[in-house]
């Protein structure tokens, strides 16, 4: 790492928090036309974009990335159509900087409350997913902050082509150009230097795998929120409509395996597993995945399901498979289901398939996790589904935010008091 490197990061940084101060002033109307124009761009302007990613896609393939990564680092014209459509979204959003929250008169006479204000300068360190460029831009922009951007080296070309649509499109909107800035050295030590930027800094959000989660929340110096990693259950009650059951877990596992909010353990009642679990099986075995199964569900299936099921390990169970993988465990009790949920759980998604009421709500009111589902799949756990316009992660934590990130999730409040001449006596 040469000292240019990192004095360019800093001015990055400086530049960053100049124009969160002017962001934070600017009307909604121009924060939403800077929006408008990234959407139309993102339509109008692919081939640059495309064509970034397709040399990416090349690299990261002859250099043997796996295929969960592969799938998360291609974009195509549909996909981009996509992110317009979010963008445009997020422009259709209620401002959330200037909302007023829990005004009150007190004794006194004093009005005291509380006013929605941006954070100032997001820093996100992520791998892979160039659509995250765009995602994080454009939320940052609405609810008011700054970005600092420092996406993976194996979609350097692409995010760097979509950073510089961005900058381009929301410069023609009035918008601050540094607002939205991307680091674009891949060198990893760079890495370390952002993450003692506090001074540049309010929050640092990363986005990858749980090696690079681990790395970014034990050495930042600002408040980290982390996220990502998703180990998500579907539990299918002795009371379960099994054709629904059916239908969920394979939504779950099956529509896009290589998602943090996939399906990786079925956790399926004793009482209903005889029925039910062979139907769940041979969907799931027709769509290519390989089922890891303990005894009782290997009792059930039987000896000629096929090379596609196996025994199940201890490591098995709290394992983010992000393939076309799934464990299945057979339990006798709803207290059995929600105890493996809580061991080996990682507080992202966990959803139950029943018709008992009263099941459900135990299931929601106990399990420990982000989002907590009654007969639907896991695979809703998104900022976009959750009509968020898009998110900036998704956090595990319970502090400060919870779940997809949206527009509030990026802001925070200042106490506001009025008085008529008011002394603390």
């Amino acid at each position: 790492m040469t000292t240019t490197a990192v004095n360019q990061l800093m001015e990055q940084g400086q530049a960053a928090q100049a124009a969160a101060r002017k962001l934070a002033r600017l009307s909604t109307r121009i924060k939403n036309q800077a929006l408008q124009n990234i959407a139309k761009y993102l339509e109008t302007e692919q081939s640059q974009v495309l064509s970034a990613n397709a040399q990416d896609y090349r690299a990261a393939q002859a250099g043997g990335m796996e295929p969960a990564m592969l799938d998360r680092l291609l974009l195509n014209p549909e996909q981009l159509a996509v992110m317009a459509k979010d963008v445009r979204s997020i422009a259709a959003l209620p401002d959330p900087v200037g909302e007023a929250l829990e005004m009150t008169t007190l004794p006194n006479g004093l009005r005291t409350g509380k006013v929605r204000v941006p954070l100032g300068v997001i820093g996100s360190i992520y791998e892979s997913r160039p659509n995250v460029t765009v995602d994080i831009a454009a939320l940052c922009l609405k609810s008011g902050n700054a970005c600092l951007l420092r996406g993976g080296k194996e979609s350097l070309r692409s995010n760097l082509a979509l950073a510089q649509l961005i900058r381009r499109a929301i410069a023609e909107a009035g918008v601050p150009v540094d607002a939205v800035q991307f680091v674009d050295n891949p060198d990893r030590s760079l890495v370390e230097t952002m993450l003692g930027m506090k001074e540049y800094i309010n929050l640092l959000i990363p986005r990858g795998g749980a090696g690079l989660i681990k790395f970014v929340a034990e050495n930042a110096a600002m408040p980290v929120v982390t996220g990502g990693v998703g180990v998500c259950h579907t539990f299918v009650d002795r009371t379960a409509d099994l054709n629904m059951a059916a239908n969920i877990v394979f939504n779950a596992k099956v529509q896009r395996p290589t998602v943090c909010n996939a399906l990786d353990t079925v956790l399926i009642h004793s009482q209903a597993a005889p029925e039910g679990l062979p139907g769940i099986a041979e969907r799931l075995l027709k769509a290519g995945v390989e089922l890891h199964c303990d005894h009782r569900s290997l009792s059930i299936l039987g000896p000629k399901v096929g090379p596609k099921v196996v025994p199940a390990t201890e490591e098995d169970w709290g394992k983010e498979f992000l393939a076309l993988i799934a464990a299945v465990k057979v339990v006798d009790s709803l207290d059995e289901a929600l105890q493996h949920i809580d061991t080996y759980g990682s507080g992202h998604s966990e959803a139950i398939v029943t018709e008992d009421y009263s099941a459900a709500m135990r299931f929601l009111n106990e399990v420990d996790a982000a989002a907590v589902y009654v007969n639907a799949s896991t695979r809703f756990t998104d900022g976009s589904q959750f009509g968020l316009g898009a998110e900036v992660g998704i956090s595990t934590q319970k502090f400060h935010a919870r779940g997809p990130m949206g527009l509030r999730e990026l802001t925070s409040y200042k106490w506001i008091v009025m008085g008529s001449g008011q002394v603390r006596e």
